[in-house]
């Protein structure tokens, strides 16, 4: 029986479409000594796919034409010639977008069913969580009272940065673009200020929410957000760069010069990627997860349902649909 598979079908100019993608049909590769057949159950979509699917110098290869294009999947194993799995087991890695794929086993780790629903190892437990932790903690280094602000806070890194920062005994002001999302982070959350970046004047905004200044930012969108933010950090502020989704599709590279503001604000702003940490996982987990049984960490996800879904789900990071981690339930 052939599954299927997305590939992407070209390089995007701008905001990609659904002409980005095409399903093709396969057949599985016959299983050898060390490897595992597995079915796909979760299907991660991440902002820096986006990235790889231009052809350009980045921290990663980019997605090949008429290739596969992959990312962080939970799958079941249905077939195993490892003695580190049998049938049955739950395991995560980085696979293709398919239905059904054949991998060495040591490209693969099994998931513990009993900490935590399955899909969370692609969330709050897996590249996710840590990449919060990682990013807040090591270089954002809040200290009790002082003011961290995170952009696109309703989603999957920043709703766990805020909260991991008000574990910290922070004070957390949260960006994101409707009343839902802000209802989301200072009821639920416990977020101590919002800002609707779709309805207010992001600089008053920040006026009004932040009067003592910014210590930390927690930077996921870029653009006129971070420059805002920039003009209010106070000295020795400290600046972890996640993401920048906000230019993701922009055609040509377009911002003001920041070097001014940081040597005034004696800031640090520094770029990093949870591959960084890789040896620093196991501490992380064990915190992350100590921290959801606690109650102290929260998670939200959003689910689209079907293999077929998978390109809209993408699609839908640049528009702000989701709440917490979008993923798409294959099975």
């Amino acid at each position: 029986m052939s599954e299927q598979r997305i590939v992407l079908a070209e390089r995007p100019n701008g905001k990609p479409t659904g002409e980005t993608f095409r399903y093709e049909s396969f057949e599985l590769a016959d299983l050898r000594e060390g490897q595992v057949a597995l079915e796909s159950l979760y299907i991660s979509v991440d902002p820096y796919m986006r990235g790889r699917m231009n052809d350009t110098r980045s921290y990663s290869q980019p997605f090949e034409i008429d290739e596969p294009i992959h990312g962080g999947v939970v799958a079941r194993v249905i077939e195993s010639k490892s003695e580190a799995f049998k049938s049955g087991d739950v395991v995560v890695g980085m696979l293709d977008w398919a239905t059904k794929a054949v991998v060495d086993a040591k490209n693969v780790r099994k998931i513990d069913e009993q900490i935590a629903p399955i899909s969370t190892a692609l969330g709050v437990l897996g590249m996710t969580g840590m990449t919060a932790y990682f990013g807040l903690l090591d270089i954002g280094n809040p200290q009790p009272g002082e003011t961290v602000v995170v952009s696109a806070a309703a989603g999957a890194v920043g709703s766990i940065v805020g909260q991991i920062a008000k574990i910290k005994s922070a004070r957390v002001v949260g960006i994101a673009g409707s009343d839902e999302k802000l209802q989301h982070l200072k009821v639920d959350l416990g977020f101590d200020e919002v800002i609707n970046y779709k309805t207010e004047d992001i600089r008053e905004a920040l006026d009004r929410t932040c009067p003592d200044g910014i210590d930390v930012y927690f930077e996921n969108v870029g653009g006129e957000i971070g420059d805002a933010v920039l003009d209010r950090l106070n000295p020795f502020a400290r600046v972890p760069v996640c993401g920048a989704i906000s230019g993701y599709n922009a055609q040509q590279d377009i911002g003001p010069r920041v070097q001014s503001k940081l040597i005034i604000a004696r800031a640090r702003m520094q770029g990093f990627l949870v591959g960084d940490y890789g040896k620093r996982f196991k501490e992380a987990a064990e915190q992350l997860g100590q921290w959801v049984s606690e109650g102290k960490l929260r998670y939200e996800e959003t689910i689209f349902e079907g293999f077929d879904r998978v390109p809209d789900a993408f699609l839908g990071l640049f528009d702000g649909s989701n709440t917490g981690k979008l993923l798409v339930k294959v099975k």
